[in-house]
């Protein structure tokens, strides 16, 4: 097993990373440095940077922020493939060409996981939704991403998760869909699928304590799986707290 998939597995909490700015609504790198610090200090696992606190908007040309932001954040908590240090993950979103675009550039300031929006595929049918997933694993490791309707996701089938488990890169899954029984369509499919190396991470802030304490087991003598940890926008905030 390598690197990245052991340290997801084993466990860990990822803030996702807010946008720091200054008073008259500007990026202030001196604001972000010192929260990224803080993180690194707090003894924090991983980082999502370019996700929904970071602000989606700074992919827009008029603001120009999403490589700026991303190679900053990057250089301010290393690398994970040395020992002990953060694991980087960029947000991707779009259809399948804006995907790629990300991807190159998550890749070029040294992310280690792609977390991979949907929220831009809602009119797609599901296969066509596999097949994406399926071409932006063939270029970073995917952190699934299951986001709940209401704030712009959408509801996805057993059979979806089931056919997006077999996807060899896929690395972990944040489950934030807010709804106990399609959490349940993911640990299910991940365990069918017998992907023991996949990670779950809560993302359901209304019950997050609830996923780190929920056992997972399908059929009498089946595996049990917990989730590895957490990826929340909640974290980001009393983050030394949470570790």
């Amino acid at each position: 097993m390598d690197t990245l998939k052991r340290k997801l597995l084993e466990g860990m909490v990822i803030p996702a990373c807010p946008l720091a700015l200054d008073a008259d609504g500007s990026w202030s790198e001196r604001h972000q440095g010192a929260l990224m610090n803080y993180y690194r200090d707090a003894g924090v696992g991983g980082v999502a940077v370019g996700v929904h606190t970071t602000q989606f908007e700074i992919r827009e040309p008029r603001f120009g922020l999403f490589e700026p932001v991303l190679e900053f954040c990057s250089n301010r908590v290393g690398s994970a493939t040395e020992q002990g240090q953060i694991v980087k993950i960029a947000g991707i979103c779009g259809e399948t060409g804006q995907a790629m675009r990300e991807v190159e550039i998550a890749k070029q300031f040294g992310y280690d996981a792609g977390l991979l929006s949907l929220a831009a595929l809602k009119s797609w049918p599901e296969e066509r939704i596999v097949t994406h997933c399926r071409e932006v694993a063939e270029a970073i490791p995917v952190f699934g991403f299951y986001l709940q309707p209401a704030v712009g996701g959408r509801d996805l089938s057993y059979r979806f998760w089931r056919e997006f488990a077999d996807i060899p890169n896929v690395v972990a899954v944040k489950i934030a869909a807010f709804n106990r029984y399609r959490t349940m369509d993911v640990a299910r499919a991940v365990i069918y699928a017998g992907r023991e190396d996949i990670a779950l991470y809560t993302g359901n802030d209304d019950h997050i304590i609830g996923d780190l304490l929920t056992p997972f087991r399908f059929g009498e003598h089946g595996p049990t799986r917990w989730f590895s940890g957490g990826l929340l926008g909640q974290w980001a905030v009393w983050t030394s707290r949470a570790v």
